[in-house]
């Protein structure tokens, strides 16, 4: 259906990239489907929802593709399948999430509950999540890129990642980047598994970028200066930047589907949708986020540990004054085991925006999220707010949307004392 939507739209961008993203996504889903109906008989169930979820993801981005490029019959057929497609698929992962918390007991199942109905889950029978420890020590590189391509170097980083062997999952595919700038779109695919950037340190390895929303064909999907598909990425010492200049739009500096990712002293750079933590499982610790709008996003669960994130100006008229939003959580099911978590996070301003709040704070206005999607759930525990960040705390979407099924919360621990403040 939708193979056929892309051989019938030649001469029309749009539709063109809307069809190729939807391939991609349904083989992405497809493929999460198979691995969670292999858990399951595992008892691995926190693994199974974790991947059912993520193709729900999926399929709703293949559906959402289409709303913006919806101008023929066949696309809106398309767009009718993936709707009941998107609903038998809830209804599993309902019932995947009702299996894990109440087991074999089916007369207590019910549908979905979340912390807005008082439902606080357990940890379930979920087993062994795999992601254990921190950035291995002592790797040795398999590969390595350097600018110059000497001494049997790769030149590019997109020439190494091709050389990881498929399916790997007995050990690491390490490529070690060298000190210097890269300008190059990076895409690791589903088959590339396990594979680790190591990097010279934030600002000596860069990785960078400018495509844009706007541009003809590029979806904000498309915008990532580096994408990541295969399972069990990690990185670090590494700047990714998406540098696109002016007309503000969104411009992807990094974007993980990677399930137990793991990312430790990386710098992403941006302005709109810097980070792009699209699905399953992610873990960064003492990494510098830096954007304005929406610039951690993405329906991910997601932990960001001991991170910096800074507040940057604005491309066009930044004395002007803007409403930002650090966070903004896609979170589409009440049954997706997806949110962001920060621990011991600071959240501030780059030195120029600090100048540009100092001077007219009243219009500068600075936000720790706002719902994406029906369902968002972002918490920050023990992190520290500086006086950017409005007293409000969080920004609504649009009118009341969401505000009654979100879950957003700051908490702080205090000598064994919890203390929830609730927005």
């Amino acid at each position: 259906m939708v193979k056929s939507i892309l051989a019938n739209s030649a001469g029309n961008v749009n539709r063109t990239t809307a069809a190729k993203n939807c391939i991609e996504q349904l083989g992405n889903s497809e493929y999460r489907i198979s691995s969670t109906l292999d858990a399951l008989p595992r008892g691995r169930n926190k693994d199974a929802r974790a991947w059912m979820g993520a193709s729900l993801v999926y399929q709703y981005d293949c559906w959402n593709n289409f709303k913006y490029a919806n101008d023929t019959s066949q696309t809106n057929e398309t767009m009718a399948f993936l709707n009941t497609l998107q609903m038998i698929t809830s209804n599993a992962l309902s019932m995947l999430m009702a299996y894990d918390v109440y087991g074999n007991q089916t007369t207590s199942w019910t549908p979905p509950k979340t912390e807005r109905d008082g439902f606080w889950e357990g940890s379930g029978s979920g087993g062994n999540l795999g992601l254990r420890g921190g950035f291995p020590s002592k790797l040795t590189a398999d590969v390595t890129v350097c600018k110059d391509g000497s001494g049997g170097c790769y030149k590019t980083v997109q020439e190494a990642v091709d050389a990881a062997p498929d399916n790997q999952v007995s050990k690491k595919f390490v490529v070690h980047i060298k000190a210097g700038v890269y300008n190059e779109i990076v895409r690791i695919p589903l088959e590339k598994k396990n594979v680790v950037f190591l990097g010279d340190g934030m600002g000596k390895t860069v990785i960078t970028g400018s495509l844009t929303v706007g541009q003809p064909g590029i979806s904000t999907y498309n915008t990532a200066t580096v994408a990541v598909l295969g399972d069990g990425f990690m990185a670090s010492g590494i700047t990714f930047q998406n540098a696109a200049g002016p007309p503000t739009h969104q411009a992807v500096a990094f974007r993980s589907d990677s399930d137990l990712s793991y990312i430790e002293n990386c710098e992403f750079l941006g302005n709109q949708d810097t980070l792009y933590a699209h699905s399953l499982r992610q873990f960064y610790k003492s990494c510098r986020i830096q954007g304005n709008v929406d610039f951690i996003f993405g329906n991910s669960a997601a932990v960001f540990q001991d991170c910096q994130i800074l507040v940057s100006p604005r491309q066009v008229k930044p004395e002007k004054g803007e409403n930002n939003a650090v966070t903004a959580h896609g979170r589409i099911d009440p049954a997706q085991p997806t949110g962001f978590v920060f621990q011991n996070c600071s959240i501030n301003g780059t030195p120029e925006y600090m100048a540009l709040y100092n001077s007219k704070p009243k219009v500068h206005k600075n936000y720790l999220g706002r719902p994406w999607k029906e369902y968002s759930r972002v918490v920050y525990i023990n992190c520290n707010f500086e006086a950017l960040i409005t007293a409000q705390g969080w920004l609504p979407w649009s009118g009341d949307f969401a505000l009654k099924t979100l879950y957003m919360e700051n908490i702080r621990i205090l000598d064994q004392a919890l203390i929830c403040l609730r927005e």
